[in-house]
């Protein structure tokens, strides 16, 4: 596997109850970090920034309902390598046959191909933005940047965790300076939060974007790996103080990537819709923050862009990793699938299309897997014999099969209204 378990006396300590206090946290604070930035990727900027200039604050309260039905998914997967010791597409090799273990891992492969699609071209994005380099020189630029990522890999989980953790942080303070600088209306903001509605069929279809997007079927993969070996609990009692832990760990990652969403949806909402413009192209986002706000929320603008794509295509690499040793029990260097995995962008880039237009359909072929890592999830999360004393509540299991259903359905009805709409 990609990690190593803990070998500090700090985890060991806490689970004895050597240590007390705020500091119990550090040592299983990391995994759901990592696992974050999946919902911070360049193909929510697009759908972000979309719905706050054509709707305002309106959808606001989508991407509220969509970080807690976060939380809850990501939690179950987190439970399940704490609870097993293995990842998610270990126990569905185990659990079903060969043959669905290899369709799985084939639809998993593309899924993290089109995720990575977009993560790589947001990012080379990012550097043409910045500095006005061509697309294919910055899409090359991007490829070292995301090897040099990877690189932090082989300096242990920490160092990783620590790397991926700076970069949400440097999106976070981008994103709170624009908001800054934008003055949106609070109380607007307030009223969008915690007032679901829509208006018209096109609100509605925005808003499907918006929740097909949080749930990414790499996180799920990847968060069950991240959990499985980390920390070992010795006994059900230790493994069950380990996943409060983590799910403290899990909150606090999600409230992080909730609020960079809403601010991107915020700035939309406060610069474009205020004045009329419905903006579907993150190059006129960019532009047009410049003139509405000045050089340096454009500046802080594309840096978010260029770390959320960096990042998040170092995490779909690992992602990658442990889906192909799950389900078929095999691997490749990480470098060498990094090196395969951008081959579709860079001839996607030189191909001349679009770059948000490519954003939107990798979220498309996305959309198809997501049945395939959350059926799973749910469905042994919910079985005693395979989770023992963490074995989901019942209305834990019904939550988690209601936004099976919700998000299935949205997702068949995007893709739908994509192809055919």
């Amino acid at each position: 596997m990609v990690y190593k378990r803990i070998t500090k006396p700090s985890a060991e300590a806490v689970l004895d109850g050597d240590i007390t206090g705020w500091r119990r946290i550090l040592p299983f604070l990391g995994p759901a970090f990592i696992a974050a930035v999946a919902y911070i990727d360049p193909g929510n900027f697009a759908t972000n920034i979309t719905a706050g200039s054509q709707y305002g604050y309106l959808l606001l309260w989508v991407i509220v309902f969509s970080n807690l039905m976060a939380v809850l998914i990501q939690s179950l997967s987190a439970k399940l390598g704490i609870a097993t010791g293995k990842n998610l597409p270990e126990v569905a090799r185990e659990h079903f046959s060969k043959k669905t273990s290899i369709f799985l891992w084939i639809q998993a492969e593309l899924v993290i191909i089109a995720t990575d699609l977009a993560e790589f071209i947001g990012a080379a994005l990012g550097l043409y933005l910045l500095f006005n380099i061509p697309m294919l020189p910055a899409a090359l630029i991007t490829a070292v940047g995301s090897f040099a990522i990877l690189e932090l890999q082989r300096r242990g989980f920490r160092a990783f965790e620590a790397g991926i953790s700076g970069m949400v942080l440097i999106v976070v303070l981008a994103f709170a300076f624009q908001t800054f600088l934008a003055q949106p209306n609070w109380g607007e903001v307030t009223i969008g939060m915690f007032t679901p509605q829509f208006e018209g069929v096109d609100s509605l279809l925005l808003a499907t974007g918006i929740l097909g997007a949080t749930v990414m079927p790499h996180a799920i993969y990847l968060h069950s790996s991240l959990t499985q070996s980390r920390i070992v609990g010795r006994n059900d009692n230790e493994k069950r103080r380990i996943f409060r832990f983590e799910f403290i760990d899990i909150v606090i990652a999600m409230i992080i990537a909730g609020a960079i969403n809403m601010s991107m949806l915020i700035i939309a909402a406060a610069v474009f819709h205020t004045q009329g413009i419905v903006v579907e192209d993150l190059d006129v986002a960019y532009n047009g923050l410049k003139e509405a706000l000045g050089p340096m929320a454009a500046v802080s603008f594309g840096l978010g862009l260029l770390i959320a794509g960096l990042a998040s295509s170092s995490v779909g690499t690992l992602a990658g990793d442990v889906v192909m040793q799950g389900f078929i029990r095999r691997k490749i260097p990480l470098y060498l699938r990094r090196a395969i995995t951008m081959l579709p962008p860079l001839v996607i880039i030189a191909s001349g299309v679009n770059a948000t237009y490519a954003l939107v359909l990798s979220q498309v072929v996305l959309s198809f897997g997501i049945a395939f890592a959350l059926i799973p999830l749910v469905m042994f999360t919910s079985k005693r014999d395979i989770m023992g004393s963490l074995v989901n509540h019942r209305i834990t299991t019904f939550l988690g099969w209601c936004i099976v259903v919700l998000v299935v359905a949205l997702n068949i009805y995007l893709i739908w209204e994509t192809i055919f709409g």
